[in-house]
């Protein structure tokens, strides 16, 4: 006797779990671009009249819209839950295994950042091992141009953004008020560098903030490709020299993408 082919978990689910997956399956569909019941019923494998069964409940509830000439979109109620889902789960929430993992990795100082007004505002700090502890806190904000996380959360600005930003981050006579003695980076150092930053997703501080200290920064960007925070991994310049910081640029960029996948970032 003939065996029976197995059953795939799809087919073996309860009929209402199999139209629950059908309608999400349409849903994938249209966001993915099929804009008619043909292309939709091709994408999911469904027959003609049972995928417009399942727009149509998908319309009459709001997470489709039909448009006239255009066909079928995501609908309104889609974008309500986008933005109450986002509300519900606080960044730092979201962020913190993915600083955990970081800190596990490099044993540097990890932080999160948030750009407010022309500074960067630290919500979350992962001490090191390496080297001694930092100056940085939670609550502490920094000028954006001095701090690798601050220019990576200003990769989207223009040029003339980022002198205004270097011109405001001038300490009072030149000197900083923690590091008299160290000398700051030019304008024109810094704008050769934020176009090397732009061009490769990432930004370093260089003692740029204070002396010994380096780090690894990349921004996070949320579902409409907008940077929303940033990661850096820090350290003293014995623990993090120029080679480290080469070799940390795929790892922290990798660790920025998995989270900004969370905020809804379409790759």
């Amino acid at each position: 006797m003939q065996e029976d082919a197995p059953k795939t978990a799809k087919d073996a689910a309860p009929t209402g779990t199999q139209t629950l997956l059908r309608g999400l399956g349409v849903v994938q569909a249209v966001a993915s671009g099929a804009r008619d019941l043909k292309e939709i019923a091709r994408l999911i494998g469904t027959t003609r009249s049972t995928t417009h069964r399942l727009a149509s409940c998908l319309v009459d509830e709001r997470y489709l819209r039909v448009v006239p000439q255009v066909g079928y979109l995501l609908g309104p109620k889609l974008i309500e839950l986008g933005f109450q889902a986002r509300e519900e789960l606080p960044l730092a929430t979201l962020a913190g295994p993915y600083l955990d993992e970081l800190s596990a990795l490099t044993g540097d100082t990890v932080h999160l950042g948030i750009r407010e007004g022309d500074e960067v505002l630290y919500l979350l700090k992962n001490p090191g091992r390496n080297g001694p502890e930092m100056r940085s806190r939670v609550g502490h904000r920094m000028p954006l141009a001095r701090t690798g996380i601050g220019k990576a959360l200003m990769l989207d600005d223009a040029p003339q953004d980022w002198q205004r930003l270097y011109d405001i981050s001038l300490p009072a006579g030149g000197k900083s008020q923690f590091w008299p003695q160290h000398p700051q980076q030019s304008w024109e150092q810094l704008e050769q560098r934020m176009a090397e930053y732009v061009a490769g997703g990432y930004a370093f501080d260089l003692e740029d903030n204070e002396p010994s200290i380096r780090c690894v920064a990349a921004p996070i960007r949320d579902a409409s490709k907008r940077i929303v925070a940033a990661i850096s991994i820090a350290s003293t310049v014995p623990y993090m020299p120029l080679e480290k910081m080469a070799e940390l640029i795929p790892l922290i960029k990798g660790v920025t993408a998995r989270l900004s996948a969370e905020l809804g970032l379409k790759v």
